[in-house]
């Protein structure tokens, strides 16, 4: 979601060249994963995670992201072949990459299918995910979305999904926590941080701010104190910077909205109190 000024595979470049290490996506399905390697190597940066497509036919359509015509199938009856060959191919992505996280999309709740028969179609297809990812040392990552952002999505809750995750019982299944859905739908997002880091289901954070999903020294979370909040924890897994930029598509848009991310950086680099400037709109 990061320098939508820039073509995709351009945006690895970018994306070191502004202090990143690693980076993520989430439908990587137009471009050659090959090529999408040799970008990586180029630039030093690791890939740690990518989304099942998000339907059979459009193979992820990654420049609408989530907002595809159809948004995952992981819980949808009647599916299921269509949904295992689509998490196949994300190994296939994910192998090629060294990706270790793939994100399975739940899909949409339709209006004549029970939730109950949905979340069966789900804990079935995860297991099941969670048996071919065990061979390529790959974790399987469920994720609660808003409604509000995304209208009948399945999974909206951080204890739906840590139920889930309790049901399948797979060492290899666990909960992508990304804190804008989690503000939107529960807030309180500091306890729930404090709740769920050191179960140990958790295997992903991803931040943004909020109401309007931007830079995250924008908006209603504050998260330099949810920072000290993830260290006191012992977090020591990736945060991903899941969020549109402010400056939207200009040139070097992306690079001008990162001074959240150097001012943390220097804070960490010598251990000293930091004054965080105000940022506007």
């Amino acid at each position: 979601m990061l320098y939508p000024e820039l073509p995709f595979l351009d945006r690895f470049e970018a994306a070191a060249a502004d202090g990143f290490c690693a980076v993520e996506c989430q439908f990587p399905y137009r471009w050659p994963a090959r090529e999408m390697e040799s970008r990586l190597a180029a630039h030093g940066l690791e890939q740690i995670l990518i989304n099942t497509p998000a339907s059979s036919a459009s193979r992820g359509v990654p420049d609408r992201g989530m907002h595809a015509a159809e948004t995952g199938l992981a819980c949808v009856p009647g599916r299921e072949s269509e949904f295992r060959s689509a998490f196949l191919l994300s190994l296939e992505y994910a192998e090629v990459l060294g990706c270790t996280r793939i994100h399975a999309v739940a899909g949409l709740v339709p209006d004549d299918v029970t939730r109950d028969r949905m979340r069966e179609t789900y804990l079935a297809n995860l297991r099941w995910a969670c048996d071919e990812a065990a061979s390529a040392a790959c974790d399987v990552l469920i994720e609660p979305i808003n409604t509000r952002d995304m209208p009948r999505y399945f999974l909206n809750r951080q204890d739906d999904a840590h139920a889930v995750v309790a049901e399948v019982a797979s060492p290899r299944l666990k909960v992508l926590m990304d804190l804008y859905h989690c503000q939107i739908v529960e807030g309180d997002v500091a306890t729930k941080l404090a709740i769920y880091l050191p179960s140990g289901r958790v295997g992903h954070l991803q931040i943004a701010g909020v109401p309007e999903r931007q830079e995250p020294d924008v908006g209603e979370l504050r998260y330099d104190y949810l920072f000290d909040v993830i260290d006191a924890l012992g977090w020591k897994g990736w945060i991903g910077c899941e969020y549109r930029p402010c400056e939207g598509a200009q040139a070097g848009g992306t690079s001008r909205g990162l001074a959240w991310m150097r001012i943390d950086q220097t804070a960490c680099s010598d251990g000293a109190p930091i004054e965080r400037p105000e940022r506007g709109r």
